[in-house]
């Protein structure tokens, strides 16, 4: 049994049964993917995939048992070379960040500037991705930490912690009728809107604020970053809901914003790692920069620990620990909040 016969099956899998394909990610031919395969479940002495004529169709119920543990044993393996890559060398490597647009254009450049001052030679590789990508590239083990407001949470293979909370600004042109008086989710439900796509930066908290009041929104353009919202308003197609970090009154002198937190609640802003990865020294520096109340301890506190709920992703006792931290936390910490049971 090698490593090369493991990463072949979760390959195999990974591509939807489709060899070609995993040939081309593992860097290698078709024919040598199923030989690797096949020489693996020689060694087993059982079928992993069902099979129809010489192609996969899916997995046999010992390969459906057998795969999270290939998973665990290359997760380890990974493991071993980057703490062995710990003591060689403290401050060099890679740091793989995976975030939506929003948080990698307003949420991550001051922590970035600070860890580049910190750890010079560290190089760091900033991915950007829907939330169901990021949680992807972090189990797949092509990002070490992942940033983003929807998604996160519901995947039980990753720790997702609180990092800060925000609201939704509604922003239109000067001398728009909505930035006069109360703001209202009828008011705004009269005017073309200009928002993200579903599953992006807290949209579903849009969504159910106008089921909840029994109307529904009138929907122009929907989009998957800030920019592209602001610059649609700014050619009059509609009003504007963005995040409110996304608006910089500078920046944006051609519009106005006005907080709508009353109307969609406060979103919190999740940062995840993969549960059981092993975590570098200046993972943890980042981490806490972009977030002070995620101390190391606390980081590690959340991987150590087993879920009570395997949905739940951060344990109960790492939760009220994080609490506790924000309760305690003066100024922007104790903006933190999430549920710790």
């Amino acid at each position: 049994m090698n490593f090369q016969q493991l990463r072949s099956v979760r390959e195999a899998v990974r591509c939807r049964f489709n060899l070609t394909e995993a040939a081309q990610a593992l860097h290698t031919s078709q024919p040598g993917v199923s030989r690797q395969i096949r020489e693996l479940e020689d060694e087993l002495g059982l079928e992993l995939f069902v099979r129809a004529g010489k192609r996969l169709t899916g997995l046999t119920p010992p390969g459906g048992h057998l795969l999270p543990i290939i998973e665990r044993m290359l997760l380890e393996s990974r493991n071993l070379r980057e703490a062995g890559q710990e003591f060689l060398a403290q401050r060099t490597g890679l740091l793989s960040i995976a975030a939506t647009h929003s948080q990698a254009r307003y949420a991550l450049p001051i922590a970035v500037q600070e860890f580049r001052g910190r750890f010079p030679e560290v190089r760091l590789h900033l991915r950007q991705g829907s939330p169901q990508q990021i949680a992807q590239m972090l189990l797949d083990g092509e990002a070490d930490v992942g940033i983003a407001t929807e998604a996160l949470s519901d995947y039980p293979q990753l720790v997702a912690l609180p990092s800060f909370r925000w609201t939704h600004s509604l922003i239109a042109p000067p001398g728009h009728p909505l930035l006069d008086g109360p703001l209202t989710i009828e008011r705004l439900a009269a005017w073309p809107l200009v928002t993200y796509d579903s599953g992006f930066t807290g949209r579903n908290r849009i969504d159910q604020a106008f089921a909840q009041a029994g109307l529904k929104p009138n929907l122009a353009i929907t989009a998957m970053d800030a920019d592209v919202i602001k610059t649609y308003v700014e050619l009059g197609m509609g009003v504007g809901l963005v995040a409110g970090i996304a608006f910089e009154s500078e920046r944006d002198s051609r519009l106005r914003a006005v907080d709508a937190g009353h109307l969609f609640g406060i979103n919190t802003t999740k940062l995840a790692v993969r549960r059981g990865a092993y975590l570098r020294g200046y993972v943890y520096d980042f981490i806490e920069s972009f977030s002070p109340t995620l101390t190391r301890g606390i980081v590690e506190a959340a991987l150590d620990a087993v879920p009570e709920n395997p949905a739940q992703a951060v344990p109960r006792e790492a939760a009220a620990q994080l609490v506790r931290h924000a309760e305690q936390a003066p100024g922007r910490l104790a903006e933190f909040q999430f549920s710790a049971g």
